[in-house]
């Protein structure tokens, strides 16, 4: 028997020896996550709450069809149970949002309560933490110093340093804030810290917004990080203004970004961040809205580029 001869023997032995089962068996569904931000944004709009860990909220999560939680947690108190009520629900949480303030002398406290919380968020799975290191005030117009900037790098590549021991990835997230003054605050944390223990939770939205709208500004900053991003926040407008349900037709071209993300073999989480404002059509509830987005990130980044 020749070489060939052997090598095909031997492989049609081997696929007969596979279930049919096995060979029939669909590819697995791409796994999308929801951050809690936007339920919130939806609740507030009817006059209510959204309550975060309940069996309510993940249940109206899991009949949209999406598989995965991303909570935002402020301590680790708030993992009692809720291991078993994600299990339940059919949910994996494989990140997780945590503030953090890294800009003063709070930084060393802050450090240790990021820290505390991925302890407990491991134990379930959780292996991206993300975080966006707080502004001077929340909504000011106040802009950190240049010392203040260094001494954040610092204390974020440590803080992911740390994360890394612990078997988790620090993501960093931006909001419109740190884009202004020449995006400043954004690229200094990309630059100063090591890309081995900060990575990046792309906001293509916010990095939208905080650069005046621009679509410019976004993709050249997908060329410059884009190899650090490990998870991608979804929302998208028309005419400035945040709309019901993700789609790729809007002011920001998804299936460029996706096509990106193809080209050059970058896998992010996906995360559903599709919150309604001021100024949004006021035509679907969240879980309607939800559903019918999760289709839409299916359709834009599912499959081959």
């Amino acid at each position: 028997m020749n070489r060939r001869s052997f090598l095909f023997n031997t492989t049609a032995a081997s696929l007969a020896m596979v279930t049919p089962s096995v060979l029939s068996a669909e590819p697995p569904t791409l796994h999308v996550a929801t951050n809690t931000y936007p339920w919130g944004t939806f609740a507030g709009r009817e006059g209510g709450t959204f309550t975060l860990h309940t069996d309510a909220a993940l249940a109206a999560i899991a009949s949209t069809g999406i598989g995965g939680y991303e909570p935002i947690i402020n301590a680790p108190e708030e993992f009692n149970g809720l291991g078993a009520r994600l299990k339940a629900h059919g949910l994996e949480m494989r990140s997780l949002y945590v503030n953090s303030s890294l800009h003063d002398d709070a930084a060393a406290a802050s450090i240790d309560s990021v820290l505390a919380v991925a302890r407990r968020a491991v134990e379930l799975g959780t292996r991206i933490i993300v975080t966006n290191p707080s502004p001077l005030r929340w909504g000011g117009p106040e802009n950190k110093t240049d010392a203040q900037l260094l001494a954040q790098a610092k204390a974020l590549d440590r803080l992911g340093a740390e994360l890394r021991r612990l078997g988790a990835v620090l993501a960093y997230h931006n909001h419109d804030i740190e884009l202004r003054l020449g995006a400043r605050e954004f690229h200094h944390m990309l630059t100063a810290t090591d890309p081995a223990n900060v990575k990046f939770c792309l906001d293509a939205h916010w990095v939208f917004r905080g650069c005046g709208d621009s679509q410019v500004a976004l993709f050249d900053a997908v060329e410059h990080y884009g190899s650090r991003i490990v998870e991608l926040h979804l929302r998208q407008s028309r005419g400035g203004i945040w709309t019901e349900v993700f789609t790729g037709d809007g002011d920001i071209d998804y299936a460029r970004l996706s096509a990106w993300l193809k080209r050059h073999g970058v896998k992010p989480h996906l995360v559903l961040e599709q919150a309604v404002e001021g100024g949004s059509p006021k035509t679907l509830d969240a879980v309607t809205a939800h559903r019918e987005g999760l289709d839409q990130v299916r359709r834009l980044f599912d499959g081959p580029a």
